[in-house]
């Protein structure tokens, strides 16, 4: 059995920005599924909304790239480059995330070329899509 690695292993992000907990299936330079806990401390919930916390739809993007990041920074051949955000298409959100909710965060990476990719991802709670979209990134030297 191969050990997964830590998201903080591959990804640059720190807390409070690193939204993934634990990477749960990586296929370097393909795909990536990982986990982000919603604990309800979040540093986002207090004023998103008061008496009602929800999950940003932005930071469930981010998420996913993030997850997305973790299949590149996988791959021997990007080793020491930083994807970048480049783009984001099609976003759709289908229900509201609150703390307590488990996000699983899937991504498959599409055309990748030395210097930009696609991927396409979604966040889902309890097996129910709760947002999906269509990621663009530039490679940049880290």
């Amino acid at each position: 059995m191969t050990t997964l690695p830590r998201p903080e292993d591959l990804l640059p992000h720190r807390p409070p920005f690193l939204f993934v907990d634990e990477v749960l299936d990586l296929s370097p330079g393909v795909s990536a599924r990982g986990i982000w806990r919603l604990r309800g401390d979040e540093w986002f919930f207090p004023g998103h909304f008061p008496g009602r916390p929800t999950l940003p739809g932005v930071l469930m993007c981010e998420a996913i790239a993030q997850v997305g990041a973790i299949a590149v920074l996988a791959s021997d051949s990007h080793g020491g480059r930083l994807p970048l955000f480049g783009g984001l298409d099609g976003a759709r959100f289908r229900r509201q995330v609150v703390p307590g909710d488990e996000l699983v965060l899937e991504v498959e990476l599409g055309r990748m070329s030395s210097r930009a990719g696609k991927g396409k991802g979604r966040a889902l709670v309890g097996g129910e899509t709760a947002c999906e979209c269509e990621l663009m990134f530039v490679l940049v030297d880290a």
